[in-house]
């Protein structure tokens, strides 16, 4: 039995990754879907990066090894972060239509300018929390700019975990992913999957998600 970290995207909670931890259990797996500080009931509006990554750090070191860390964009960040401080413990990581970085770079450096915009203008608020963008389930919650900003420290040590894996969403426009999709593919450690489908795969197709999943067990 493997152990499946389930790490949203921006504005969202775990509850986005419903249906695939239903699938993943079915095949008697375990799934942790983590909501961040910040993105549930209790607000963290000074939330950062490291924040972030130290909640599931501590997820991690609660389980046993034969863990599968899964991030959809914003949660790419955290991915890393997590996999950079405990890579022995980790089989997998799935980054799913998800920002990659190396060492130095955040969100903001990595994403395009409109949606450096869009963060823009979703903190005007109080400049702390960026509001979810329109039409986002409601569940949605303002998501700690900090987060977006800070950026991240890494020593390659997340380089050491054995499969890493790269699913493209391409069937939305204005994706910042594609150059990054185009590079991994190219890159021996890495595997990539191809699919047509809007940026929120796991709302949009779960049921491959999990299959993607299930093939790193």
């Amino acid at each position: 039995m493997a152990t499946f970290i389930l790490i949203p995207g921006g504005w969202q909670g775990g509850w986005v990754y419903q249906k695939v931890a239903d699938i993943l259990s079915e095949h008697g797996h375990k799934a942790l879907m983590i909501t961040l500080s910040g993105l549930g009931d209790a607000p963290a509006p000074t939330a950062n990066l490291d924040a972030h990554i130290n909640e599931v750090i501590n997820v991690v070191r609660s389980q046993h090894e034969d863990l599968v860390i899964v991030g959809q964009s914003y949660g790419g960040m955290v991915v890393s972060g997590v996999a950079d401080a405990e890579p022995s413990q980790i089989r997998a990581l799935i980054y799913v239509d998800a920002y990659v970085p190396d060492s130095g770079d955040s969100v903001w450096s990595l994403t395009t300018p409109y949606f450096r915009d869009m963060f823009v203008a979703g903190a005007t608020i109080d400049g702390l929390n960026c509001a979810p963008p329109p039409n986002l389930d409601p569940r949605c919650r303002p998501h700690p700019i900090g987060t977006f900003l800070q950026s991240i420290t890494l020593d390659g040590r997340w380089r050491k975990v054995p499969r890493k894996t790269y699913i493209g969403a391409h069937g939305w426009e204005g994706s910042p992913f594609l150059d990054l999709y185009e590079r991994l593919s190219n890159e021996p450690e890495w595997k990539t999957f191809s699919l047509d489908c809007g940026h929120n795969v796991a709302r949009h197709n779960p049921e491959t998600l999990a299959e993607i999943l299930l093939a790193q067990v």
